[in-house]
């Protein structure tokens, strides 16, 4: 049984840090994509969702990816603190700017990215 735990120990000592590396450009990788939409939709509401959901889900691979990483237990316990961190303030930062936006009167354009819509023209 002893001999089955250093085996697994050791396994997972080579697995570790490329499935860390992996975690850390596949959120990075997100981080663009999150980027990229903040740049290319048109008004805020989509902007923020943008921001709001891939963003978070990135920085928590990379974070996911820098645990896995870790190489003690502390490092561990404080990138956990900050995912937790993110986690909460992500969500209530992007809802509290969604509700500020909607209470000054801020409407989300409808049509095909800031268009106007074909079929209005036919319903005249």
């Amino acid at each position: 049984m002893a001999e089955l735990l250093v085996q697994m120990q050791s396994v997972w000592d080579l697995v570790r840090m490329p499935l860390g590396g992996f975690a850390c450009i596949v959120g990075g990788l997100l981080c663009i994509v999150s980027a990229i939409g903040v740049l290319r939709f048109p008004d805020l509401y989509t902007r923020l969702h943008a921001a709001s959901i891939t963003d978070t889900s990135g920085a928590g691979l990379v974070l996911l990816g820098m645990a896995l990483m870790s190489p003690h237990w502390l490092v561990l316990v404080k990138v956990g603190c900050i995912f937790g961190f993110l986690l909460l303030t992500s969500a209530t930062a992007s809802h509290s700017l969604a509700n500020a936006a909607h209470t000054a009167g801020l409407q989300p354009k409808i049509g095909l990215a800031g268009r106007d819509d074909p079929h209005a023209e036919e319903a005249h």
